[in-house]
C-alpha cells in the first residue's frame, strides 16, 4: 500500500523547538520523529509514500535522502498549506488506480499495528476507516462515537460535552470514493470538511499500545520519558 505522510505541520505550540527544524524532525530519544514513522511503515509493507512540507524544506528532503533510500519518496512543498485533505485532494494523482491507501498525521508518535488496521478496513465497505485511541481530554479532539458493528455513528470536532473519550489518531484508511467528499479547493481538513459527511459510512479501529500526538511541550516531554521502542 501507499501513504500519505503529513509533515507540513508548524509546531506552533512546541515553542521555540521548532525555530530551526520542522515538527516532524524533532526527536525523541535521539531519532527524528519522521524516522519512527519510516519504521512503521517499513513493518507494515508501505514502500512508497508522499510527504509534503512547508517549513525547512530542504532540511526534510537532506534528512529523506538518508533515512529513506530502500523506500520510494515523493517530497512536496506548499507555500500554503492545504489542510490534511487539502494535500490529498492536490495530490490525488499518487493514488490513482489504488484500493487502498492510508492518511498519516506525522506529528504523532505511536506503534499502530497498520498491517491489522488494513485487514479490518478491507473486510467492510467503507469509503474510509479512522483508527481511535483513547483521550485523556477528549474535548480537544476529534470525538467518535461507535455502534456495536464498530460504525460510525456520530462525529465532533472538539465538542465542549464529549459523546465518548474515542479520538481520531490522525492515522485512515480510505479508498477512492472518499477523494470525491473533499472540497474542491482552498484549505480542507479531514475533522471538519471530509468526517462528518462520513458518520453512518466510515469505521472505527480502535488503537492498542502507544499512541501520542507530541504537538505540546508536555506531550514532547512524556514521548521522550515513556515511548517503550
Amino acid at each position: 500500500m501507499k501513504a500519505f505522510l503529513l509533515a507540513a505541520g508548524l509546531g506552533t505550540r512546541v515553542g521555540p523547538l521548532t525555530l530551526a527544524q520542522p515538527k516532524c524532525l524533532l526527536p525523541i530519544r535521539g531519532e527524528p520523529l519522521l524516522g519512527y514513522w519510516l519504521r512503521l511503515c517499513r513493518r507494515h509493507g508501505v514502500r512508497e509514500l508522499l510527504i509534503n512540507t512547508h517549513q525547512f524544506p530542504e532540511v526534510v528532503r537532506a534528512y529523506l535522502a538518508g533515512a529513506a533510500r530502500d523506500l520510494t519518496v515523493h517530497v512536496t512543498f506548499e507555500p500554503v498549506l492545504l489542510g490534511s485533505a487539502g494535500t490529498v485532494r492536490d495530490n490525488r494523482w499518487f493514488v490513482e488506480g489504488e484500493r487502498a491507501f492510508f492518511v498519516l498525521y506525522s506529528d504523532n508518535l505511536t506503534d499502530a499495528d497498520l498491517s491489522a488496521m488494513a485487514t479490518f478496513h478491507a473486510a467492510r465497505e467503507a469509503p474510509l476507516t479512522m483508527a481511535l485511541f483513547r483521550a485523556e481530554r477528549p474535548e480537544a479532539c476529534g470525538i467518535a462515537t461507535l455502534d456495536s458493528a464498530g460504525r460510525v455513528v456520530a462525529f465532533a470536532e472538539k465538542p465542549a460535552r464529549p459523546a465518548s473519550d474515542l479520538a481520531n489518531a490522525g492515522i485512515y484508511v480510505a479508498g477512492p470514493d472518499m477523494l470525491d467528499l473533499i472540497p474542491a479547493d482552498g484549505l480542507a481538513d479531514f475533522g471538519y470538511h471530509v468526517l462528518p459527511q462520513l458518520v453512518g459510512r466510515m469505521y472505527g479501529f480502535v488503537l492498542e499500545g502507544f499512541h501520542l500526538d507530541i504537538g505540546t511541550p508536555e506531550h514532547y516531554a512524556r514521548a521522550n520519558a515513556t515511548w517503550p521502542h
